[in-house]
This record gives C-alpha cells, sequence and structure tokens, in this order.
C-alpha cells in the first residue's frame, strides 16, 4: 500500500506526520478467554472490559491520543465557573476555525444536539437530511418526530466507486420540502456520513442544500464531528479545491450552514467535549436556557477548562492537511488490505473508518439474525478485535409499528482511533477477517435479542444464539 514519492534521488515511503512518545500496554487474550467473556455480556461488545480487547475499534469518538502541545494546554485550564479564560481560547478557535461568532459549549456531541434540538424540534416534525447518525434520529425520535432519509441512492451500493456517498439528493430534498414544509424547522448535513460508511459530501452538494434551505425558508443545521476529514475528501476529490488549504475549505463549508453541532471527540482530537455554534444571537440565548438546565453555565457547559483548552488546540490540529494525511491513509490501508482478501466493504473507504459490508460477508445468514452483530462478535472471537454494528440492531424499531427496522446497508464498523495504532495493527486486523472470511460458510447460526432500551437499543441490548 506504500505509495513513494522522490526525494534527493532516493524512493521514500509515505510515513506518519508524528512520533510515539508514550505507550500503554495491551493484553493477549486466549480464545477460551474471549468465549467467555463476550458470553458474559450477551454478546454485546459495548459490554465488554477495555482489558478484555486487544484492539479496540469501536469507536473513534474521544479514544485517540492527544498531542504534547494539547497536554501543555491543559496545565493551563482555567477552572473558573464563570468568565474561564479558557471559554474565550475556546470561543477564538471556533470563530477562527469554523467562522462562528456565537457558541455553547457542551460535554459531547449528543448533548449538543439535546440543546439544539430542545429550541428546534417539536412533535410531528420532520427532519430531512443525509442518513442521521444514531444519538440524531435517537434524539428526534424522543421527540415524537420523524427523520427522513434523502441521502444519494449511490450511497446504498457498496460495490460503486462515488467520490462523496454522503451527498444528498436534490429531488429528494425538494420534494419533501414541497410536500411537508410546515413541518420541517431545519436540514440536517451529517459532515462526513458515518451512517453511509464515512463517506463525504461535496462543496456543491452542500451549496445546492443551502440554496432549497433559502428557497424554502429553512436553517441548515451540520452535523459536524468529522468536517476536516470532509474538507480532507474535498481538497482530494472535488475539482477546483485541489490547491485549498483545509482551513479554506472548511470556512467554505460551513458557510453553507446556520448552525453546527459538534462531537470534539472526533476532528478536535480530545477524550471529552463539544460545542454548538450558531450565527444567530436570538437562537443562542434560547439554547442558552437549555444549555444551563441539561450542561452548565453558558461558559463551561459541562467542560472543564483544561478540556476547553485541549479542544481548542484540537480545533487546528485536527485541520492540519498531513496530520489528515496520515490518519486517513491508515484507515486506506486496512481497507486495501481488506480489499485484496476479497472482503466486501463500503467503497471507497470512509474518513474515519473501514465498514464492512455484512450482507454480503455472512450473505446465508438471514438478515433477522442481524449479521453485522453477528461478525464483530466473531471477529472479537477470532482475535480479540471490538468493532461495532451499523446495521438493524442500530436501526432500532419503528416507533409507531415496533416492528425491526432493516437498512438498506448491514455494516460492521471498524472506527480507527487518531494517532493510537500502528499499520502492524491493521494488519492483524486484515487477517483476522480473513481467517472469518474463508471459513464463513460455518457460521450457521446468527443471533437474537433477548432484551432491549426502548430507543437507541444497541449501546445495551442483549443478544444470545439462535
Amino acid at each position: 500500500m506504500w505509495q513513494y514519492y522522490k526525494l534527493f534521488d532516493m524512493e521514500m515511503p509515505f510515513a506518519e506526520a508524528y512520533k510515539i512518545k508514550m505507550v500503554e500496554s495491551i493484553y493477549k487474550s486466549s480464545r477460551q478467554e474471549r468465549e467467555q467473556w463476550i458470553k458474559s455480556v450477551n454478546y454485546n461488545l459495548f459490554g465488554l472490559k477495555r482489558e478484555q480487547v486487544f484492539i479496540d475499534l469501536l469507536t473513534d469518538s474521544g479514544t485517540g491520543a492527544m498531542s504534547d502541545r494539547q497536554w501543555a494546554e491543559m496545565m493551563l485550564g482555567d477552572e473558573s465557573y464563570a468568565g474561564a479564560s479558557s471559554f474565550y481560547k475556546m470561543k477564538a478557535a471556533i470563530q477562527d476555525v469554523l467562522g462562528f461568532e456565537y457558541f455553547l459549549p457542551t460535554h459531547q456531541g449528543r448533548a449538543a444536539e439535546n440543546v439544539l434540538f430542545s429550541v428546534l424540534i417539536k412533535e410531528g416534525d420532520i427532519i430531512p437530511g443525509n442518513s442521521h447518525f444514531d444519538t440524531t434520529k435517537g434524539h428526534i425520535e424522543f421527540r415524537k418526530a420523524t427523520a427522513v432519509d434523502c441521502t444519494i441512492d449511490e450511497a446504498f451500493d457498496t460495490t460503486l466507486l462515488h467520490p462523496f456517498k454522503g451527498n444528498v439528493d436534490p429531488e429528494k430534498l425538494e420534494t419533501i420540502l414541497k410536500t411537508k414544509g410546515d413541518k420541517i424547522p431545519f436540514i440536517i448535513i451529517t459532515v462526513t456520513c458515518n451512517s453511509s460508511g464515512g463517506q463525504p459530501v461535496s462543496i456543491e452538494n452542500l451549496k445546492m442544500v443551502r440554496h432549497l434551505a433559502d428557497k424554502y425558508g429553512k436553517l441548515v443545521v451540520f452535523d459536524s464531528a468529522r468536517f476536516a476529514e470532509n474538507a480532507y475528501f474535498i481538497k482530494l476529490r472535488e475539482k477546483g479545491y485541489e490547491h485549498k488549504t483545509i482551513r479554506e475549505i472548511v470556512l467554505e463549508m460551513f458557510a453553507c450552514s446556520d448552525v453546527m453541532t459538534m462531537s470534539a471527540k472526533k476532528d478536535a482530537i480530545v477524550n471529552m467535549g463539544g460545542f454548538i455554534a450558531m450565527r444567530s444571537k436570538e437562537l443562542h440565548s434560547k439554547a442558552s436556557v437549555f444549555n444551563i438546565m441539561f450542561e452548565g453555565y453558558i461558559t463551561y457547559g459541562g467542560m472543564s477548562g483544561r478540556d476547553m483548552n485541549a479542544l481548542a488546540q484540537g480545533l487546528y490540529e485536527g485541520t492540519e492537511f498531513s496530520y489528515l494525511e496520515t490518519r486517513i491513509r491508515q484507515v486506506e490501508y486496512l481497507g486495501k488490505r481488506l480489499i485484496d482478501f476479497g472482503i466486501p466493504l463500503q467503497q471507497p473507504t470512509g474518513g474515519h473508518a473501514v465498514f464492512v459490508d455484512a450482507k454480503r460477508f455472512l450473505e446465508h445468514l438471514p438478515k433477522e439474525e442481524f449479521q453485522a452483530q453477528t461478525l464483530a462478535v466473531e471477529l472479537y472471537r477470532e482475535a480479540g478485535v471490538r468493532g461495532v454494528e451499523i446495521g438493524a440492531v442500530l436501526a432500532d424499531r419503528d416507533p409507531v409499528t415496533r416492528e425491526n427496522r432493516f437498512p438498506a446497508l448491514e455494516l460492521m464498523r471498524l472506527a480507527i482511533p487518531r494517532r493510537t495504532y500502528t499499520n502492524n495493527h491493521m494488519d492483524v486486523v486484515a487477517v483476522a477477517l480473513k481467517n472469518i472470511y474463508d471459513r464463513r460458510e460455518t457460521i450457521r447460526k446468527g443471533l437474537k435479542i433477548t432484551t432491549e432500551a426502548p430507543i437507541m437499543r444497541h449501546f445495551t441490548a442483549a443478544f444470545d444464539l439462535v
């Protein structure tokens, strides 16, 4: 997978844009131990303890390694309850990198959604967007509103090479705006689009959404957890942006939005933190009421001063091209290994994860036996690698009929933490999946749900073998 560049007449392999300063030991367990552990947590990988996992690809949220500069900023954190200097440092970074004047800190992304949606959504509303992720859909449906997926059809063909599978279909979006416009408070766009495989959205598409929003008088909200990865793909794939910097692209992206929510645990490379940013002073005032109720005072919002400092620094580091190139090429490396082994996955690989197509991997199992969850459990048994299901379990039940929803994509996500693992770890993951793929026909039984929560069930559901 190495790509070579000429340097002083020598061929040099692509190298990481950082060096390792601190390490953490991980435990290599036996197959017998893993069989016992996964059974004891009812085949739900969320229930495993950290020391029971060898390579943890459950999520890239809050699991990355902070830099020396971020740790230095933590030592400078101001823990004043109100008006801390750390708040103003974070405010300056948000305005500089993202272009928003007003913001509210929250402890993470779903908290930002909770605060914002408490202002904007009421029962019966319809929220169109591109494949809403779990917490977004959960917060919408909790308020007895409906999420409508307007993603392009190309996103649901995992074999198709399309540069922007996170794009919104303009016909789908305008149809819902025309027919249900009185019930639509805003359009939400996730950049990159997690549910479709960490896929980016083009600037051209964002401008189309902005045009339709203006035409029908709607707000545009960005779910921005991986905005920098989205900008990287725009630079590489969209004509006219190859010579622009990541930060120039970011500002052009966000010029298409009125509001943004962010889990800073992704592209700001911190372990905890998030925020809402907006252009409207009035919306900021309304959201402040809920922020104080749910999170804390408006100048800390559930975050410590040291975390705000690290987040501010992370916004700058996360928008450096050299960092993004290193990060996304590692994801490509794992994807390439799996493709070479013939393993089906969402192509092209996304920014933060490789998404294995469990529907094609375990095509002999019925969808009612949760193919992606079954595959994720099998990968843990094989090598102690923890991935996560992005399929029918995550899709939850229909709020009205209470029937299982079976989405077009049934994926097992292998999310790569930032600056955490080496490509040797990726090789272990790839070979483990090849071993399973070679014996996939021997996996004759999937899983069934025995207990589940009424909403966002995937975090705590219990399973058993069919």
